[in-house]
């Protein structure tokens, strides 16, 4: 099996803090969005993983840094690491034939900016499975439309007429990828865009036409990481989901001096805590010092310094001085607000 990771993109909605880290790699409850999300896959299909094959953007932003952090992901699933490269923003099937040479056998693509929990097995007859959720309002979101025997037939974005209520979340299962791959080089050769940009609906749904029997895979939680409120969300979230698991997320040198730590909360290495109260839901990263604060249902980084602080919802970059009385803030890498 192998996982294919498209994450090119700059996450320009979660901006500031996608200016300075790729978004794939801000961490969420003390690991990083793409860590989670190929762990995650890993579990789910219950079987060893021969390759993961991550797509990235310019050197000048995905940088050595990067490509050793991914190299290192893959290592500890037993998988080789491939590296490509996509150099324009030229759409979701633009970004999976970068890694062409990498498309063939049973693969997952998983794009790097949601999170998941699902347990479940793969349809055997199914040729394809996409990975959905059932929605409250499916008008935002694209969507599959099922026949009598639950197979996919068509992939509708956002309809004004109702379709069905299950949205596609952005991973994918091919029991042969190098069927995406020879529709999608049909997509490149006779330039059929979407929106300025080559999709891999357009290749899913050649497919279809095809013959091929696409299934729908459901999941437990489906979370996004798109912009600062969502993402703060999911952190908590998730950081409920390890609590439920037994997992110990507060580092055992965690210093404290009339502080309380109010569970669930990951609190990374050489991390002070002076006066303050933190959680539940907040994720700190390593070697932050908390003065004199009050710390809710927020996602921050490391090498940061809060002092007289009332935070709730907030999300706060690497390496941050903040002293003040903001609540609902979002502040980006090296920032000082004094």
């Amino acid at each position: 099996m192998k996982i294919i990771v498209p994450m090119a993109g700059r996450g320009s909605r979660l901006r500031p803090h996608s200016l300075t880290v790729p978004k794939p790699l801000i961490p969420v409850a003390g690991k990083p969005i793409v860590n989670r999300l190929v762990e995650d896959i890993a579990k789910i299909l219950k079987e060893p993983i021969e390759e993961i094959a991550f797509i990235l953007g310019d050197e000048a932003f995905f940088g050595a840094d990067v490509v050793a952090n991914l190299q290192q992901l893959a290592k500890s699933l037993g998988a080789k690491a491939s590296i490509y490269r996509q150099d324009l923003p030229l759409g979701t099937g633009h970004a999976i034939m970068c890694a062409k040479d990498s498309l063939s056998g049973p693969a997952v693509v998983a794009y790097a900016d949601t999170l998941i929990r699902a347990n479940f097995d793969l349809d055997p007859e199914a040729d394809a499975v996409i990975w959905v959720k059932q929605v409250e309002a499916p008008e935002a979101y694209g969507v599959v439309k099922l026949n009598e025997n639950s197979e996919i037939v068509e992939l509708v974005e956002k309809p004004e007429q109702f379709v069905s209520d299950l949205a596609v979340i952005g991973i994918y299962y091919f029991k042969e990828i190098g069927d995406l791959k020879d529709e999608l080089q049909n997509v490149l050769d006779n330039n059929i865009q979407n929106g300025g940009e080559y999709q891999i609906n357009d290749g899913i749904k050649a497919m279809m036409s095809n013959g091929k029997v696409f299934k729908t895979g459901s999941v437990d939680e489906w979370m996004d990481c798109g912009n600062k409120n969502v993402t703060v969300q999911t952190n908590s979230r998730m950081l409920g989901f390890l609590k439920d698991d037994g997992e110990n997320m507060v580092d055992a040198n965690v210093v404290l001096e009339n502080a309380t730590i109010v569970p669930p909360c990951y609190i990374g290495k050489n991390v002070v805590l002076k006066n303050t109260t933190v959680g539940p839901n907040v994720s700190l990263g390593d070697n932050a010092k908390v003065t004199d604060s009050t710390l809710k249902n927020s996602l921050i980084q490391s090498n940061v310094d809060i002092k007289n602080a009332n935070l709730d919802n907030a999300m706060i970059g690497n390496h941050v001085s903040f002293d003040g009385n903001f609540t609902s803030i979002s502040i980006g890498d090296y920032s000082v607000l004094e």
